[in-house]
Order: C-alpha cells, then structure tokens, then sequence
C-alpha cells in the first residue's frame, strides 16, 4: 500500500451568479515511503492549492468538491479536524516559502519549537527542550543551545529556513511537504537548504513532495515528477525521463528555459504568452494558446492523461507507441 494516494481531486471557488471555478481539475499522484516527488509549474498552475488540499486546509469559501486523499489507508477529507490533527503537523510536515510567515515574531525559537512538539505528544518540558536543541543540531545550526532563546529576526534567512525545517523533523514525520522552500534565499543558501532537506529524507526514510518552478531543483532532489497548468497534471513520471525526454510541449518550454540549456551570449528562451486565470480558461487544452503543436482537436477537447502524459500530439512516442511500431 502506498503511503499517499490522491485519486481525482478538485478544488473549487465560489464565481458570484457564475458559478464555480475549478483551481483543481482532477488530480492524481501516488508517493511510496521514502519516495520523493517534485511538483513544478508556474505561478497559478495549482502547486501550493494541491498541498493545501491534501492536507485538508482549504479556506472558505473554497472547498473540495470531489476526490480522495488516503494516507496510510486513512482517507484525509473525510475526518474530522480532531481527527486530522493526529496527522497534520505529526505523522504529515510541511515547509513553507516564507519562514517568516511561519514563525511567531514575538515567540522565542525554543518557545515555538516545544509548543509544537507538545502539541502531539506528552512530553516534559526538559524531554521538549533536549529534543529540540537535538533536530536544531541536526539541521546544521550552530550553537543551538544558545539559538533556543532567539527570536527569528535575530537570525539569518538561512538560518531561519533551517529552524523550519527543524520544526517539520519535531515529530518525525513520515511525509513532508516543501513548498517553494527556498524562494526567499540566495543562491548558495539555497543549494545548501536542498542538500539538507536530501540528506535528511534519506538518512530518515522520509517521502518528500517538492514543489518548486525550478526544474533545475527538482533534477537534483526528486526521483519521480509532476508536472502542473492550470490546475492539471500534464506529464508525470521518473524525473529523469522527463528532464531527458519530456513529452509534454509545455515540460519542453520549461526545459528550454532553464539557463544551462541556453546558448552562451543568446537570449533566454521564453515560453510565449501566459498562464490564463482559472477564471477564463480557453476550451480544450488550456496550453493550446501557447503552444506551437495545437490543432483543432487541442482547441476542442483537453486530452487525458495517457502513459504519463496530457497530449494529443507528444514530442516523443509513448511505451505502447513505441511498442507498436516495432511489431
């Protein structure tokens, strides 16, 4: 049994007179323990509503209108919230972008890093206090006796990302969920923050969702990818299938856009046009405004997802394609 199955999930939104609007339109992964998974798109491809609603923590007045999320057995959308609390922020972390959005600025570090362990489990104070200086020390923190009595504007971005993820450790998840975890960090700072969040999810067996725009990121972290628009999955599978052969036009733009695959002195490679608002999605294919492969077909129906990918006209032939052509 996988350790996260999600089966046709949809989150809407309220339009006034108009309706709803689907922010998700049926989406599905799997993710085994100890697996990684990276999840990319541009800004309002669905990436972070996706984290949000596995984990239950859709705001009104948006809702999730059809599906199922199971972890370990236990479908997530349907308990309630005492019942998901065992799960959220215990057996299930997450990181956010901004660690300034998480941490509490009036809160010292050890102060919000015990609140949180003893909220899942009973514990003593002085037990709350080791453990917590032991998952600071963990994460690379120097001195992390001492930064229990600081208070996140005392301390670097860096430094701040990686009491984070100490936090999301607390408990020894089974699963943890980044989202965009190093936006707001410098280039080297970053690299660093990725190879520990790696190093920790092997050491511990801990499954990883990643989600990023940064395909580059992803290449070096995750074993299997998805890839979001508008609300869809588009291509899905091994991460180094995808980046070695992507099927998908809009997975080939990604790629042609990443820095290291530009001609030195060239202009960078951009995919034309933009992602249209859940609002005013075009019919069929919601990528077949931008993309230099469609045909009337995209423009009438969007296309399911077949052997990893939502194309009618891939850039390379699938497995059973293939497997055709040669009898």
């Amino acid at each position: 049994m996988a350790l996260l199955e999600v089966r046709d999930l949809r989150v809407a939104f309220p339009r006034g007179k108009k309706g709803e609007v689907e922010a998700l339109r049926g989406v599905d992964l799997t993710l085994e323990k100890g697996q990684r998974l990276g999840v990319v798109g541009e800004s309002g491809a669905g990436k972070s509503m996706l984290a949000f609603a596995i984990l239950n923590l859709i705001a009104e007045p948006g809702r999730v209108t059809q599906g199922s999320v199971t972890f370990d057995g236990e479908n997530l959308l349907t308990m309630s919230e005492r019942q998901i609390r065992r799960i959220r922020g215990n057996r299930i972390s997450m990181i956010f972008q901004d660690p300034m959005v998480t941490l509490n600025p009036v809160l010292s570090i050890g102060t919000q890093m015990i609140e949180t362990l003893k909220a899942h489990r009973r514990i003593t104070d002085r037990e709350a206090h080791k453990l917590c200086v032991d998952k600071l020390k963990l994460v690379a923190i120097p001195s992390a006796e001492s930064r229990m009595d600081a208070y996140p504007h005392e301390l670097s971005g860096g430094l701040r990302q990686r009491v984070v993820i100490a936090i999301a450790l607390l408990t020894d998840p089974e699963l943890i969920i980044a989202d965009e975890p190093t936006t707001a960090l410098d280039v080297t700072i970053q690299a660093e923050i990725m190879s520990l969040i790696l190093t920790l999810c092997r050491e511990n067996n801990v499954a990883l969702i990643l989600i990023t725009h940064d395909l580059g990121v992803v290449a070096e972290v995750t074993e299997r990818l998805m890839i979001m628009y508008a609300g869809k999955c588009v291509e899905t599978g091994r991460t180094r299938d995808i980046i070695d052969r992507p099927k998908h036009p809009y997975a080939v733009g990604l790629l042609k856009a990443l820095p290291q695959n530009s001609t030195r002195g060239a202009k960078l490679y951009q995919i034309p046009g933009s992602m249209p608002p859940i609002t005013n999605l075009p019919s069929g294919c919601p990528y077949h405004p931008r993309c230099e492969r469609a045909t009337d077909e995209c423009r009438a129906a969007m296309p399911p997802l077949e052997h990893g990918v939502a194309c009618f006209h891939p850039m390379h032939e699938t497995p059973a394609e293939e497997t055709e052509a040669t009898t």
